[in-house]
């Protein structure tokens, strides 16, 4: 189905959300349309806050609002959907828009094999009703589920779109750019022959997959890394726990801004352990790029200053190859720098 004719069924003016590979052609259209960071479109750290954007847009017009996510979000919305939206609390309609990731009987990657197949019942359990999108779902019929929807939305109530593998289409071609100099997977080669035999972190995606390739190449093990091939925006939560327990052995996180962002307390928690083996190496590529590509908050937030405003006891940025191996050849031995 047209992203655009779902759209127009869904008669929103208003959109939040985290990035789905399978939502892309929905991302790109919102991109297209609206931008980002606006009235009408907010690409939020995470789902949560997606929620809570939603329901503040309707205590504002008393309109409704749509929240999309992949289903590995959904852990994220449980707060806000039962204190806040609830029609047992404040009765907030809102529709979710939800990429299903791990649907059974559709080959994905085992993280998505568990959370596919409790997508529907998390659902159910917040009582919220679902419709699945399905690649050969007619348009009439989600006009008539959106029918029945209406009703459901007018009690204070929410419901989601359960959207599977190419049910939404986009014919326009969207690319999402920037001009850094530092390339990830050579950025990751470095910080792997740097770091040695130390511990590796790494977060969720790419960053994963890519280390996972490099250390194959390499003809090295995995012994001494932890991908976090799930999980997203808690690797540096991993890697601080590992830190803690083993102070005479070097951990290094690796993660992107999206993860950064999606769990950012996590750094004040850090910098008020100051552990002094823990080093963080945010790749910043000011996008989802896992998913598509579409664009986070960190273009315009200073994340080294965030860091040291949190405790963190050297703080440095690089734009270059040249200053990349410079700063992890420093903090490898760091000792009060």
């Amino acid at each position: 189905m047209k992203v655009e004719n779902f759209i127009n069924v869904l008669r929103a003016d208003f959109y939040a959300g985290v990035p789905d590979s399978l939502l892309k052609p929905l991302g790109n259209y919102l991109m297209n349309r609206y931008g980002n960071n606006n009235s009408h479109h907010i690409i939020a750290a995470n789902e949560g806050i997606a929620t809570a954007l939603a329901a503040g847009y309707h205590l504002a017009t008393n309109k409704i609002a749509a929240v999309y996510m992949q289903n590995s979000g959904e852990g994220n919305i449980i707060n806000p959907a039962v204190s806040l939206l609830s029609k047992d609390v404040y009765g907030i309609p809102v529709i979710f828009i939800i990429g299903w990731r791990g649907e059974p009987n559709v080959k994905d990657e085992p993280q998505h094999i568990f959370q596919g197949a409790v997508t529907l019942k998390l659902l159910e359990d917040l009582n919220i009703k679902y419709f699945i999108l399905h690649k050969e779902t007619s348009l009439d019929e989600v006009q008539a589920a959106m029918k029945n929807f209406r009703d459901i939305l007018a009690e204070g109530e929410q419901v989601a779109f359960v959207v599977s593998k190419g049910a939404l289409t986009f014919d326009d071609n969207i690319s999402y750019t920037n001009n850094y100099k530092i390339v990830r997977k050579d950025a990751i080669k470095h910080i792997l022959e740097i770091s040695a035999d130390d511990i590796v972190v790494s977060t969720t995606g790419k960053i994963s997959r890519e280390l996972f390739f490099i250390r194959e190449d390499n003809g090295q093990d995995h012994s001494r890394d932890f991908m976090t091939v799930g999980s997203m925006g808690y690797a540096s939560s991993i890697a601080l726990g590992i830190a803690l327990q083993k102070p005479h052995k070097k951990i290094w996180c690796i993660e992107g801004d999206g993860a950064f962002l999606m769990h950012m307390g996590a750094v004040t928690s850090i910098g008020a352990n100051n552990p002094q083996n823990f080093v963080h190496v945010v790749l910043n590529n000011e996008s989802h790029e896992s998913v598509g590509g579409l664009p986070t908050s960190a273009g315009s937030v200073d994340l080294p200053l965030i860091a040291k405003s949190c405790g963190y006891q050297y703080v440095t940025c690089a734009n270059t190859l040249e200053q990349l191996n410079y700063e992890l050849i420093k903090v490898k031995s760091y000792d009060e720098l």
